[in-house]
């Protein structure tokens, strides 16, 4: 190696200028001032990394609320009009047939069929084209659907007595004819 051409190494005390720790290492220069060091720059503290954590985790928290009470409202609309009775016919699911009657009739939501319903099953089987399997299953699914439907007892039916008579007497005949031969 060549003589004298290498700097000069010294014991070189390093300060910080923000937070004021020293330490000592070598170096050419006797005394070397940093601006920053490990021991307070955000990126080796971890600093930098928690605070950006700690905004990104409440962002991530408010924007979940925010969509769990969308979310519950979407669910108490959806509740309120599942049992509104503004809901329109074709709701029910019904046959074609049962819906056109229905239509056709000029009732065309929930409420009014209830409405009929509450005069009896005789208001409902009156409508044309709507007959007693239309007016069961018009029942069951109002009833899954959470509406209350309107029990109301039908008249009593007349006694077919004329019919019976009428057999009655045609068999006391038969004896009489056979006993005049």
């Amino acid at each position: 190696m060549k003589a004298e051409i290498h700097p000069k190494v010294y014991d070189a005390q390093v300060t910080c200028a923000s937070c004021g720790k020293t330490w000592v290492t070598t170096s050419t220069k006797k005394e070397l001032r940093i601006d920053v060091c490990s021991n307070c720059h955000p990126f080796f503290t971890g600093e930098s990394a928690r605070i950006m954590d700690i905004e990104g985790q409440v962002d991530r928290f408010y924007k979940k609320l925010s969509a769990r009470q969308t979310y519950v409202e979407q669910q108490k609309v959806k509740e309120e009009s599942a049992s509104s009775p503004d809901r329109s016919v074709d709701d029910l699911e019904l046959s074609p047939r049962a819906t056109d009657a229905l239509k056709k009739a000029g009732i065309l939501s929930i409420g009014q069929i209830l409405a009929k319903l509450g005069e009896g099953n005789a208001a409902m089987l009156e409508i044309a084209g709507f007959g007693q399997s239309s007016l069961t299953a018009s029942k069951k699914k109002l009833r899954a659907l959470g509406f209350e439907v309107p029990e109301v007892p039908d008249a009593p039916k007349p006694p077919k007595a004329p019919k019976v008579a009428a057999e009655s007497s045609e068999a006391a005949e038969a004896p009489e004819a056979e006993a005049s031969e």
